[in-house]
């Protein structure tokens, strides 16, 4: 791991950070208070190569490393963490049709996933199958050349915005062996959409319940083999802990740039914020969680693009910290702006919001305690 950034990382950095400023940063708020889903701000972002980051080139992706992808979700999520989120879904959908797609899919859908033309959401979670994502009971059953699939997933993030849907369904016995994996036409006969969830945050992403009810879906677009579906999920999910924890740093950094500005102008008792040695406290304790957190998810990036063994335990102990660490930062940093930090007029009431959720998605923090725990005490992991 090069602690140091290249000058061709450093461009690629510079270059979602002027996305983000002019694409993002005159939106957010708006987007945020309407429920819009940006579909153009996300093709503006395919056209920079940000809908396929570390998708493979033949399907139009730029192969980089997930690195280099933490980089950019960094710098977007500074801005609107709810935005930079759904990106990084697509980008990890992107990346399995790519990866496990065979010829004929990924030559269809590759392309426009990665321009960003097509968007694409991730089917996991079910009304009864959150953390235990291995009892998922959404089946498929192979008739001629299509499976046929029934069943319902649950807090889908783009469901009913979106072209492309990679659900995991069963399609052999119990537990996580029976699963497989199939990229499905969003508006595929049979499928329905629930109602718009009402959430706390994240609200230029829709969120949606899906039902399946006897959906056709040709055998050519599972993805891998029939029961590796559970084994692309868990490997979406590693990268997705990455993306996750990448977009609390992100928010982190928004929230400390804001404070410290703040704190520089705001004014009592005749002394600027900046002069009181509490708050100066605060402020060096965020910057150093923050940098903490970063290098972390940093190091557990770096792991993933070496294949390493422990990689997801890596993952797991970087996605559990940045998303906790950065809930924190951004809350102290609205408790700075005193009163003023609780009106939308200011960034920070909407970056607390929309970083909770990250305690909770892609594996609740809870969970990740669990596989670190049982790494150590089971498999007699050594974190050196």
């Amino acid at each position: 791991m090069d602690l140091e950034l290249t000058d061709e990382q450093q461009a690629f950095a510079q270059a979602a950070r002027d996305y983000a400023q002019g694409e993002l940063a005159p939106n957010a708020a708006r987007w945020d208070a309407g429920g819009i889903f940006p579909r153009e701000a996300f093709a503006r972002a395919g056209e920079l190569g940000f809908c396929a980051i570390y998708a493979s080139e033949d399907i139009g992706g730029l192969g980089l490393p997930r690195l280099d992808a933490t980089l950019v979700f960094e710098e977007m999520a500074a801005v609107d963490p709810s935005t930079t989120a759904f990106l990084t879904i697509h980008n990890m959908a992107t990346w399995m049709v790519g990866q496990w797609g065979q010829p004929a899919l990924r030559e269809t859908w590759g392309p426009l996933l990665a321009s960003g033309e097509k968007l694409a959401s991730y089917c996991l979670t079910e009304p009864g199958a959150g953390s235990d994502a291995g009892s998922l009971r959404t089946s498929a059953k192979r008739d001629g050349d299509d499976f046929v699939l029934n069943g319902a997933k649950a807090f889908i993030s783009g469901g009913g915005d979106t072209d492309l849907l990679v659900v995991m369904a069963r399609t052999g016995g119990d537990g996580p062996g029976g699963v497989s994996a199939f990229a499905v036409p969003a508006d595929s006969a049979g499928i329905s959409y629930g109602r718009k969830e009402e959430k706390m945050g994240w609200n230029s992403q829709s969120t949606r319940p899906i039902t399946f009810e006897n959906v056709r879906v040709p055998a050519a677009n599972m993805l891998g083999k029939e029961g590796e579906g559970f084994k692309i999920a868990m490997k979406g999910l590693d990268g997705g802990r990455i993306n996750i924890g990448t977009c609390s740093v992100g928010a982190a950094q928004g929230a400390l740039d804001a404070a410290r500005r703040y704190m520089d102008e705001r004014k009592q008792f005749g002394r600027r914020l900046a002069e009181f040695q509490a708050l100066q406290f605060k402020l060096a304790d965020m910057a150093t969680h923050l940098v903490a957190s970063r290098q972390m998810v940093r190091l557990a990036a770096c792991k993933l693009d070496a294949g390493s063994p422990d990689a997801g335990t890596y993952c797991a102990m970087a996605k559990r910290f940045a998303t906790d660490m950065g809930f924190q930062i951004c809350l102290d940093a609205q408790q700075i702006h005193g009163g003023y930090g609780y009106l939308r007029d200011y960034p920070l009431e909407r970056l607390v919001r929309d970083t909770r959720v990250h305690q909770i998605l892609e594996g609740t923090n809870e969970i990740m305690r669990v596989i670190v725990a049982r790494q150590l005490l089971e498999k007699g992991a050594d974190i050196r």
